[in-house]
């Protein structure tokens, strides 16, 4: 119930806006010699930071996880990473360059466990949140009971749900010059060698190292070079 899990399109040329002539009181004011440049991230102690190819995006992250390039590199371009665990577990994905709108066409019973605004992240007004939530299929494809539940964590810039029922989890947040996606699946009947024990509840999850871990990494997200 993860909407466009499939390959997104290239994102379609724009236009450019017609240039214009600047006049000395168009141009922005020089900085005064008393300014002082932004003070540089803070990065928690044990973590590091990373900083994508394209030099647009960054974000820390536990110096015992690591980076990795996914196997299918996007064929649109972007940047296409994945956070990996000390313990080999692909907790999250992020990549640029995505052309996002998801077509909602039937809505389930949801979930919601975390939220936290990204405002380093805001385009055009708009605030993206870190979420963690779920939704329930009454009757899944599978014919599985254990299937009737996806669990995601990550960054969106869609309206927040209201009632009892929701498109299905799109994780897709406004960055130039589409859109871009960070977040992973939540599991409960993962069972990778080292991961969190005994958690089968997502609000159990919730309390986790891991998920900490994750959550610290991925609200981080921030335009490169600013705190």
């Amino acid at each position: 119930m993860l909407a466009g899990c499939g390959t997104p399109a290239t994102a379609p040329a724009t236009s450019s806006a017609p240039a214009t002539t600047a006049t000395a009181s168009d141009l922005p004011a020089s900085p005064s010699p008393s300014a002082t440049p932004s003070p540089a991230p803070t990065v928690p102690a044990g973590w590091k930071t990373y900083t994508t190819s394209d030099g647009t995006l960054a974000f820390d992250y536990p110096e015992t996880w690591t980076i990795t390039d996914p196997a299918d590199e996007p064929a649109e371009g972007g940047v296409a990473v994945d956070l990996v665990s000390d313990y080999g577990k692909t907790m999250a994905t992020l990549r640029t360059n995505l052309v996002t709108g998801a077509e909602c066409t039937e809505k389930f019973p949801f979930m919601l466990y975390d939220s936290e605004p990204i405002p380093a992240l805001a385009q055009g007004g708009v605030t993206p949140r870190f979420v963690y939530e779920g939704r329930t299929d009454p009757e899944p494809d599978s014919g599985d009971p254990a299937d009737s539940l996806t669990l995601a964590y990550g960054i969106t810039s869609a309206p927040e749900p209201t009632g009892d029922t929701a498109c299905p989890i799109s994780h897709f947040f406004t960055w130039p010059p589409s859109g871009a996606m960070f977040g992973g699946a939540y599991d409960p009947f993962d069972t990778t060698p080292g991961g969190p024990m005994h958690v089968d509840t997502p609000e159990v999850y919730k309390d986790t190292t891991e998920y900490k871990y994750v959550k610290q990494a991925i609200t981080s997200l921030r335009p490169a070079g600013k705190p």
